[in-house]
């Protein structure tokens, strides 16, 4: 990424940046309709509900170089921002989180820099979601440049709680009253509840449907078997 800068410098260093994470986003994207479109023709199931792409803004760019010390700059940004190009996949269960993720690492084109599993190990305030940093490579007309894409899995249930829980910390810019940020805990443990309880009633459901679908192919079988018996029966007769 850092030659792509240098190539391009003399054009307009950040729309060739801004061109690079963009096109990022559609390659990821494509990977990700594909995956999803397999899921269903295999498996008859769709892992992801929908999916959500963003760049950063210039302004939330500067703001994070700042709070962690860097010099703002278009190499400081490349090198030390991994998540100015974001994907978010939502999908149904926690199942399919660790499904998605395993199948996004076997990918061969991608490289995974990093995985944060904020699920196992959720941060303070009760966040939950998998992170991953991952690098697609971009090829253009004449070199091939590596981008980075942070993509983020987590279920209905945990993307509502944390598009809420910015919304509220945002309002009060960071310093949300202890009693707010106690409750909001809380919430965090009814979704992760919530999550819990619905993929427990799922796997119950999948049991169930494979019981009956072996009954019935049990119950065609002894059919052919006892309308068999009878036909050697019938001819043994005469």
């Amino acid at each position: 990424m850092e030659n792509a800068i240098k190539n391009y410098e003399d054009v307009d260093s950040w729309k060739t940046i801004m061109f690079l994470y963009n096109s990022a986003l559609k390659e990821i994207g494509t990977k990700l309709d594909i995956l999803n479109d397999e899921f269903q023709h295999v498996h008859k199931y769709n892992p992801i509900e929908h999916i959500k792409t963003r760049v950063k803004t210039p302004e939330s760019i500067v703001k994070k170089l700042r709070k962690n010390g860097y010099e703002i700059s278009i190499e400081n940004m490349v090198k030390y921002v991994n998540d100015i190009a974001g994907v978010r996949l939502i999908c149904s269960f926690t199942s399919d989180i660790y499904r998605l993720a395993e199948m996004i690492g076997n990918q061969n084109d991608l490289k995974v820099l990093s995985i944060k599993d904020y699920i196992r190990n959720p941060k303070e305030s009760g966040y939950k979601s998998y992170h991953m940093i991952v690098s697609v490579p971009i090829f253009l007309s004449d070199s091939v440049v590596d981008t980075k894409v942070e993509i983020q899995i987590r279920t209905i249930a945990m993307d509502f709680w944390a598009s809420l829980e910015h919304k509220i910390y945002y309002k009060f810019e960071g310093n949300a009253p202890e009693y707010i940020s106690r409750e909001l805990r809380e919430c965090a443990e009814m979704v992760s509840s919530l999550d819990d309880k619905m993929l427990s009633l799922n796997e119950a459901i999948l049991n169930c449907l494979r019981e009956q679908e072996e009954l019935r192919i049990s119950t065609k079988r002894n059919e052919r078997s006892h309308t068999n018996r009878v036909a050697i029966s019938g001819a043994a007769g005469k």
